[in-house]
């Protein structure tokens, strides 16, 4: 039996539990303007995954920039979230972004 799909599936679903807070605490700490942060982050991954000689590494290297994609569209969500209470807003925040 081969078992990389599901060990990926695993690795998956910790990568995408790791950043929900994350995303939540960098738009609390410096609101969606931080998105950069996230993109460059993303594309580092993503050209790294292309140079891996393992097929392995290379998937788990792809699931998290794409996770890191995704984090821009949901700081965007947090955003509105943050607007409808759910989440607590940070008025001490100093944009500097």
């Amino acid at each position: 039996m081969n078992y990389i799909g599901i060990i990926l599936a695993g690795i998956t679903l910790v990568i995408i539990g790791v950043f929900h807070p994350i995303v939540v605490w960098a738009e609390y700490r410096f609101s969606k303007k931080i998105w950069p942060v996230f993109f460059a982050a993303g594309l580092v991954f993503l050209v790294i995954s292309f140079r891996m000689s393992s097929d392995f590494v290379s998937c788990v290297l792809a699931v998290l920039s794409a996770t890191l994609f995704w984090c821009i569209k949901e700081l965007y969500e947090q955003e509105k979230r943050v607007a409808k209470g759910w989440f607590p807003k940070n008025d001490k925040r100093k944009n500097k972004l």
